[in-house]
C-alpha cells in the first residue's frame, strides 16, 4: 500500500530555484516539501567554478548546491529523494507520484524540475552514449587522462566543458557549425589562450565512430558546413554540449508552454495557467539561464504560493455577508 504524504507547497526538483522556494516557503512557515528528482542540485552539480554567484568570487558547483540544500532543510523544508513520475493539476489537492510509490497532496505546487542536456540525435552518438559519449564534462572527464576530446557546440556550455576538459585530455577539438563562437568574451578568451584547444570552425558532426569489442570511441568524422568536405578526427571523448532543454514532460499536456517547452508564466510572476501552480527557473527561462535568476524566480514562487494559499483561507473563512432587508 503506497504512502500518502500531504503539504501546503510541494517543490518539484532542486537546484537553486527549488532549494531558494524552499527557504522562503519555509520561512512563511507553510511546512514544505521537496522532491529532489532525478538529478539532486541540478546542473550546477555537473559545473566545476562558478564564478558569477553574488558574494563569491569562486565557488565550487556542487559546493554552492549542497550549501542551498543546507539551508532550506535549515529553515524547515522537508527534502526528500525521490522522482515525480505522474502529476495531476486537474484536480484539487494536486496530487503528485513518486518513484518510490509515495504519493504526494498538495494545496500549491511549485515546478523547479530544470532543463536537461540536448542531444543531437545521430544514431552513432545514442550507441555510445556511456562509452566515450558523454553530456557531462565534470561528471566523466576524469577518464580521459592524456587522451584527445572532442567537444561538440559553441556556447557558454560548450566553452565552459572544454576548458575543464583541458585538465585532462591531451587535446581537446572543438567542433562548431559558425566561425566564432557565441559564449562570453571572457570564456572565449580563456580557450583561446589555451595551448591544449583546437578549433573547428564551420564543421558539424557527422558520426561518431569507434569499436564494438570493446564498446569504445576511437574518433568523430565532421563535416565543413561550407566546402561539404569531411574529416576524422582520432578522440577517446566526445562530450556533446549544445545546451539544454526544458524538462517539462510531467506538464506538457496540461500547462500552457512556449518558446519550445517552456512553461509560460505571468509576465512579472511565476503563474502559470493553472492557479495554484507555479514554476520557476530554467524550467520557464528562455532568455537568461543564470543560477542567480533561477534562484531569483524560486524566491518569487514561494511568495507567490503564500499570497495565493492566503487568499484561498480568506475566502473559506470569511462569512458571507448578509443580504440587505432594506
Amino acid at each position: 500500500m503506497s504512502d500518502t504524504r500531504h503539504t501546503k507547497v510541494l517543490i518539484i526538483g532542486s537546484g537553486p530555484a527549488g532549494y531558494t522556494a524552499g527557504v522562503y516557503a519555509a520561512r512563511a512557515m507553510l511546512s514544505p516539501i521537496l522532491v529532489q528528482g532525478i538529478e539532486p542540485g541540478g546542473q550546477l552539480t555537473t559545473t566545476t567554478d562558478v564564478e558569477n554567484w553574488p558574494g563569491q568570487s569562486s565557488v565550487q558547483g556542487p559546493e554552492l548546491m549542497v550549501a542551498m540544500e543546507a539551508h532550506a532543510k535549515a529553515m524547515g523544508t522537508e527534502i526528500i529523494s525521490d522522482i515525480i513520475t505522474e502529476l495531476d493539476l486537474q484536480n484539487r489537492p494536486f496530487t503528485a507520484k513518486g518513484d518510490s510509490g509515495t504519493v504526494y497532496t498538495a494545496d500549491a505546487i511549485i515546478l523547479a524540475t530544470g532543463a536537461r542536456a540536448k542531444w543531437l540525435g545521430l544514431p552513432s552518438e545514442d550507441k555510445f552514449k556511456g562509452f566515450g559519449v558523454s553530456a557531462c564534462a565534470t561528471c566523466d572527464g576524469f577518464f580521459y587522462r592524456e587522451k584527445p576530446i572532442v567537444v561538440i557546440g559553441g556556447g557558454n556550455t560548450a566553452v565552459e566543458e572544454a576548458l575543464f576538459l583541458t585538465n585532462f585530455g591531451s587535446k581537446v577539438t572543438v567542433v562548431h557549425r559558425r566561425d566564432e563562437l557565441r559564449a562570453e568574451k571572457i570564456l572565449i578568451d580563456r580557450l583561446m589562450k589555451n595551448p591544449k584547444v583546437e578549433m573547428a570552425w564551420d564543421s558539424v558532426l557527422k558520426e561518431v565512430v569507434g569499436t564494438d569489442m570493446p564498446m569504445g570511441v576511437t574518433g568523430v568524422k565532421i563535416e565543413n558546413v561550407k566546402t561539404g568536405a569531411e574529416t576524422e578526427i582520432t578522440a577517446d571523448g566526445v562530450f556533446i554540449a549544445i545546451g539544454h532543454a526544458p524538462a517539462s514532460d510531467l506538464v506538457k499536456d496540461q500547462l500552457e508552454l512556449h518558446n519550445g517547452g517552456y512553461v509560460k508564466v505571468e509576465p512579472g510572476s511565476t503563474r502559470t495557467s493553472i492557479p495554484g501552480v507555479f514554476a520557476a527557473g530554467d524550467l520557464t527561462d528562455h532568455v537568461y539561464r543564470q543560477a542567480v535568476t533561477s534562484a531569483g524566480m524560486g524566491c518569487m514562487a514561494a511568495l507567490d504560493a503564500e499570497h495565493w494559499l492566503a487568499a484561498q483561507d480568506d475566502d473559506i473563512t470569511d462569512p458571507v455577508p448578509e443580504m440587505s432587508q432594506e
